[in-house]
């Protein structure tokens, strides 16, 4: 309780010094003008069920807008006006011209489907033992969660600034080719900033990415999200980091995977900074936190909502998070909607997204 009082206290006193625009940002006002001139936002992360990863999701050899088509066709008929997608800067790298001209094909196949699009540049989640390139990616571990992510842009380009020149020119051209493109809904700048899976410690890193983004400043809106509530598991997340990314963030957004009454909470301090929110990460049903519990709360509230999964793929969403080779097939599939072939794991599920989506 004391832990909690004192985090109140430093929201609400860092609300208070953020009533007025730093550097890019935008003011509290900015903000809830271009939150009102949108419809709710509800939908999904998305992956490709053929995609194991970053790098096969988008390279040449991999990419299919036909799969694209018809699984983003599945989320237009449940209702949903958003897909969160991750880019990789190893692809620009590789190939600038034809890693944004794919990126192009995307967001038309999206705007077919009525869906705008979230896009997220660097992320500390991830396989840090493996070494990733382009062309051909690992298979999947079986029965593993999510065995092949790539981090972005990894511990050893974080800790050494003279490799920042080049991601700054990445971002940039990015924000530069979509940054008064009406398909993406807002720029996610870092995912899970304070969490920081194999050493990543952005602290340094993250306002350099600030800087290179409003140095652009794009039509849309800016944001990196909070991944846990600080004090609720521990020490597990920093809040020097999530105060600071909900200071200079244009959008409030973050991550909930736990109980209703936990996201009332996090939905409460986080009110303290007076910005739209959005929920971009939740579904985990074998921890009781589902559709029919956790989305009538955001929609209540009018946060976005946006859950993990769509379509059963190569990174075994449907197995929760500690899910080893040989452990007993789940009862209750994890994240993600529909099976691979398609149909749905649960129809009344379906029912209740349509109902839910029906007044966005």
């Amino acid at each position: 309780m004391k832990h909690l009082l004192i985090y109140a206290i430093l929201l609400s006193c860092l609300a208070s010094c953020g009533q007025t625009a730093s550097d890019g940002q935008w003011t509290p006002q900015q903000a809830k003008e271009w939150y009102s001139g949108q419809e709710w936002p509800v939908g999904c992360n998305y992956v490709p069920s053929y995609a194991i990863n970053q790098y096969e999701f988008w390279q040449a050899d991999s990419f299919s807008p036909e799969v694209i088509d018809r699984e983003l066709a599945l989320a237009e008929s449940i209702g949903f006006n958003t897909v969160r997608i991750y880019l990789h800067e190893g692809l620009w790298y590789d190939d600038a011209e034809g890693f944004k001209s794919r990126i192009d094909r995307f967001l038309d196949i999206a705007d077919s489907h009525g869906i705008r699009v979230v896009v997220t540049f660097f992320t500390n989640g991830g396989n840090h033992d493996i070494s990733f390139s382009i062309g051909p990616q690992p298979q999947p571990a079986p029965g593993q969660h999510n065995s092949s992510w790539i981090p972005s842009p990894g511990r050893q380009v974080i800790d050494d600034p003279s490799q920042w020149p080049r991601l700054k020119a990445y971002v940039q051209d990015i924000l530069r080719s979509y940054g008064d493109d009406d398909r993406i809904l807002y720029w996610c700048l870092c995912n899970e900033p304070e969490n920081m899976k194999g050493g990543c410690d952005v602290k340094e890193f993250m306002p350099a990415v600030y800087r290179w983004a409003w140095e652009v400043r794009p039509s849309q809106p800016l944001t990196s999200p909070v991944w846990q509530r600080p004090g609720k598991n521990g020490t597990a997340t920093k809040l020097d980091m999530v105060a600071w990314v909900c200071i200079k963030s244009d959008i409030i957004t973050f991550h909930h995977y736990s109980s209703p009454q936990e996201l009332k909470t996090m939905i409460g301090m986080l009110s303290r900074f007076d910005r739209p929110m959005v929920c971009q990460e939740y579904l985990a049903r074998n921890y009781g936190n589902t559709f029919f519990n956790i989305l009538p709360v955001l929609k209540e509230n009018r946060i976005g909502a946006i859950n993990w999964g769509l379509v059963n793929n190569k990174c075994n969403f449907h197995y929760p998070w500690d899910h080893k080779a040989g452990d007993p097939e789940p009862e209750i599939w994890f994240h993600d909607i529909f099976r691979s072939d398609y149909t749905p794991y649960d129809p009344a599920e379906i029912d209740f997204l349509k109902g839910m989506t029906s007044d966005k």
